[in-house]
């Protein structure tokens, strides 16, 4: 199955975004889950105000363990988390 995880960051976080970027780039490594899309969320000037990932996984307590303990939900960063299941209906890679 494909999950997105779609994450806000809390106001003001651009600064500890980026003293967390380094773990959260190793955490994403030991990924259990497939990862077939992750970035993150901008503003149109390109501040950074969040994360986006497209995962596949046997199933959505797997994604939502994994998320739990990314470097930038136990810092605080992320003020909210959203998981919902995706079924792909069009992939024109």
């Amino acid at each position: 199955m494909h999950f997105i995880v779609y994450c806000i960051d809390h106001p003001g976080m651009v600064e500890r975004r980026l003293a967390n970027y380094d773990a959260h780039k190793a955490w994403l490594e030991t990924s259990p889950l497939r990862t077939l899309i992750s970035g993150p969320l901008t503003e149109l000037d390109g501040t950074m105000i969040g994360s986006f990932f497209l995962y596949e996984a046997d199933d959505i307590e797997n994604v939502r363990a994994f998320a739990s303990r990314d470097p930038f939900n136990v810092a605080g960063i992320w003020e909210t988390v959203d998981i919902r299941a995706f079924l792909k209906r069009v992939d024109n890679r």
